[in-house]
């Protein structure tokens, strides 16, 4: 998507299924290259003054996605480490707009991981059709993340300090 070497000026974007780890990795990315931390789920959810359940619930599935779009869209990446929701890949614009000044790492987890790791799939405020299952939704977004991603981190047996140092040697190494 872009060149990777990492500078000041780039961003940090990670992408990944819910459960990834990617709010998590991204506070403690951050905190150790000294750079602001975003989540847009929580973003979402200032915005709109609801959780994401709720806007689901008050809506649909497409509602919550438009949201996330405009919300991605409204982000500067520069010297940012950005935490996107899981859906943030269903928006060609947004994520065109965040990759242009930044790289985007896609926290990579089995489905056996995720599923050990998600108890409230159905509450959870997922942007998924209402009959999707898990397993479908892990499916179709896995393509998505390889798509989007400039780089690839498996993230099914590393703790999170384990996770943000392969990060950092992969960005120094580019």
């Amino acid at each position: 998507m872009n060149n990777l070497s990492q500078t000041p000026q780039q961003g940090i974007v990670l992408i990944g299924m819910p459960g990834a780890g990617k709010s998590t990795v991204g506070v403690l990315l951050a905190k150790t290259l000294g750079l602001d931390f975003v989540d847009t789920d929580i973003a979402i959810q200032q915005r709109e003054g609801k959780t994401l359940q709720q806007i689901l619930d008050s809506s649909d599935y497409l509602n919550l996605r438009h949201i996330e779009e405009d919300v991605l869209l409204g982000i500067e990446t520069a010297g940012k480490v950005i935490a996107t929701g899981g859906s943030a890949v269903y928006s060609e614009r947004g994520m065109a707009h965040l990759a242009k000044n930044a790289t985007v790492i896609y926290l990579e987890s089995s489905l056996e991981t995720l599923e050990s790791r998600i108890h409230n799939y159905s509450t959870r405020g997922i942007a998924k059709r209402p009959e999707q299952s898990f397993e479908a939704l892990f499916t179709e977004r896995t393509a998505l993340y390889r798509q989007y991603a400039d780089m690839t981190v498996s993230n099914d047996h590393a703790t999170p300090d384990a996770l943000v140092s392969t990060i950092e040697k992969k960005l120094t190494a580019q």
